[in-house]
Order: C-alpha cells, then sequence, then structure tokens
C-alpha cells in the first residue's frame, strides 16, 4: 500500500527516523478490536498487537493506539501480523473523557484533518449535543465540519438553519438526504487524497448509510431508528478507517449518546467565540457576569441578542471542564508511585533499549 496515499508526510517522516534506522517499519492504525489493531502497511494490511514495552507504558500514561495513528512496527509478512512498538505524535486527536471513568481520555481517532460532526433533522435534533461535539472538535486540532442529515424529514429547514448558525459561528454547514440523494457530493472537497475525516455523531443519525453512498458500496449495516423519539441503535460497534475512491478516508465510530468533555479551554472559547466576544465588552476585566454593573453579556440577555440558554450552556460546560481538571489532577495526586516507576530503567523509551 502506498503510505503516502494514506496520509504520510514529512512530520511522520521526521518522528520515524529512529525508529526507521532500527529496522522497524511504519503503518497506521485502521481498526480496533480491544486491544487488538488491523494496520495497513507497504506489505498490505495486518493484524497487530502491542509490545509488552508498549503495553506497559501505555498503562502508565493511559494512551493506548487509536485509529488514525502512525505506528512503528515489526512485521511478519509471510504470517500477515505485525507487533507495535511505538506510537508517532499525533497532529490531532479527538477525545472524550472516558465513560464509567473519573479521569481517563478516550482517544476517538487520531491524525484526522476534519471532524464531521452528523446531527439528524429530525426529532432527535439537539442543538446542546452539537455544542459538546463543537467544543471536542475545535480542541482536537482538526476543522468542524456540520453536516446535517436526514433532510427529507424536515419541514423546519430555515429555523434549523438559523439555530445552528447561532452556534456554530464560521462553521461550515452542509445540509444531506441519503433518501434523496441530495448533498452527499458536496462533502467529497474535504475528502481529496491523503486526507482523513473522522465522522462524529449519536446512533441512528445516519452516519453509514453517509459512508455507503460516499464509497459507493454497501460496506457498512444500517439499523432502522424507533418511530418514538428518532433514536437509532448502535450499527458500528468499533471505529475504523475506510480508503475511498478519490483517495481520502474517513473514520466511522460507534454513535455517543452522551459525550463528556476532556479537555475543552480553548475548544470553548472557539465554540462560543460570541459570548468571548461579549466578555471582551464588560467594563470589568474579571466579570462574572452576575450582577455586576456594565455588564455586556447580561445585557446581550436582556435585549435579546445572546439566548439565555446558550449562556447557561455556556456556563455549566464551563463547570464540567473545571470539575474533570480537578478529578485528572486528584487522581495525578494519588498516584506517587507511578512518578517513581517513571525513573526506573523498565521505564526507558523502547528506542533506547533497541
Amino acid at each position: 500500500m502506498d503510505l503516502i496515499k494514506l496520509g504520510w508526510n514529512s512530520f511522520f517522516e521526521e518522528h520515524f527516523i529512529e525508529y526507521g534506522n532500527n529496522g522497524l517499519e511504519a503503518g497506521r492504525v485502521i481498526a480496533e478490536h480491544k486491544h487488538m489493531y488491523k494496520v495497513a502497511t507497504e506489505y498490505g494490511e495486518m493484524q497487530a498487537e502491542i509490545s509488552g514495552k508498549l503495553r506497559y507504558q501505555s498503562e502508565e500514561q493511559g494512551s493506548f493506539p487509536a485509529v488514525g495513528d502512525w505506528v512503528s512496527l515489526s512485521i511478519r509478512a509471510s504470517e500477515g501480523s505485525a507487533t507495535i512498538h511505538g506510537i508517532l505524535p499525533r497532529r490531532s486527536k479527538f477525545s472524550r473523557k472516558s465513560p464509567g471513568q473519573p479521569a481517563k481520555e478516550q482517544i476517538v481517532a487520531s491524525n484526522v484533518d476534519t471532524v464531521f460532526l452528523v446531527c439528524s433533522l429530525n426529532k432527535d435534533f439537539n442543538l446542546r449535543r452539537l455544542e459538546r461535539y463543537l467544543i471536542l472538535a475545535w480542541e482536537s486540532g482538526a476543522n468542524p465540519v456540520i453536516v446535517l442529515s436526514k433532510a427529507d424529514l424536515c419541514d423546519e429547514l430555515e429555523d434549523r438553519m438559523s439555530e445552528i448558525e447561532g452556534i456554530a459561528i464560521g462553521v461550515p454547514v452542509h445540509i444531506v438526504s441519503a433518501v434523496a440523494g441530495t448533498g452527499i457530493s458536496e462533502l467529497n472537497q474535504y475528502l481529496c487524497e491523503g486526507n482523513a475525516v473522522a465522522l462524529i455523531g449519536s446512533s441512528g443519525v445516519g452516519k453509514s448509510t453517509l459512508i455507503n453512498h460516499l464509497i459507493g458500496n454497501e460496506v457498512m449495516k444500517t439499523k432502522e431508528i424507533r418511530e418514538t423519539d428518532d433514536r437509532g441503535k448502535h450499527t458500528s460497534s468499533h471505529r475504523e478507517l475506510f480508503v475511498l475512491p478519490s483517495g481520502g478516508m474517513i473514520i466511522d465510530t460507534p454513535g455517543m449518546r452522551e459525550i463528556q468533555l476532556w479537555d475543552g479551554r480553548e475548544g470553548i472559547s472557539d465554540a462560543f467565540i460570541d459570548i468571548d466576544n461579549l466578555a471582551r465588552n464588560c467594563s470589568f476585566k474579571n466579570c462574572k457576569h452576575h450582577h455586576e454593573p456594565g455588564c455586556a453579556v447580561k445585557q446581550a440577555i436582556a435585549d435579546g441578542t445572546l439566548p439565555e440558554d446558550r449562556y447557561n450552556s455556556y456556563t455549566k460546560l464551563q463547570r464540567e471542564i473545571r470539575f474533570i481538571e480537578l478529578k485528572r489532577h486528584s487522581v495525578t495526586k494519588k498516584e506517587p508511585s507511578k512518578t517513581k516507576k517513571s525513573s526506573s530503567p523498565r521505564q526507558k523509551n523502547y528506542l533506547g533499549s533497541l
């Protein structure tokens, strides 16, 4: 396989030099199944597992390989298998707080250029959920694009567009309908050769159907949604990267009903740039937007230029980010033994032991 068509470039080449000098090969993770991986290499696709040393380091650092990662491999071409020894630095990563874990990061997709935030225009349409997606998309380092699916089911398209324009300032928005076959071709501009796009959205929004249309073949199974609330069941059970006929790549992810923030300090500023701009006009630099005189944010709420529910969402998400930061700090303070272990010979970088 041609690694350049899979997104290999000078950035990864530079960080791979030492690995290459030690006889390892490069590959990209294209599927993950509970710490078993499928990787694309110059020798074709391989089944791969991580080495013992990398597993130890990953458990300590909380960072296992993710779909989209570039990795260093020892390859057994005759067996169609490989061992992953290292993860190259990521240019971007879309991550969230791991479900059920107080302070663990879950990387959904890495090294993507664009994130398609897929929202259906049916009863499941939710502005507050979209705000969360936008924060994590901006935080990832990739460019967010909103894809509104199932346009054939919406009789209030202008109202929906107006609502989205109010919370997604400067973000491209595309309206698509798989049933009518409209709007999908417009997405090809983001899928040129070597570029990777991650699809993020709840179950039932039409991600699998969208992938089938972009590939031109039914590679993904689809399921009906419930009529009562227009919510869908999980179609995708794992993350996987597909190479499209255009040469671009698309990463499918399981539907996420609840998406908790991980590290959203910068992302929240980009997602709520309208509120940040208003705050600059407050009379006091440290204005809390409560009862201070000359508060531009409260004035905007009073005169209707800033919806109160958007401001309430902003403050709620800020509290959530602070809470996660406190949890992470607390966990770090409780793990002095891991800090001590990090200086032992077992914790030395893999390259140093080759």
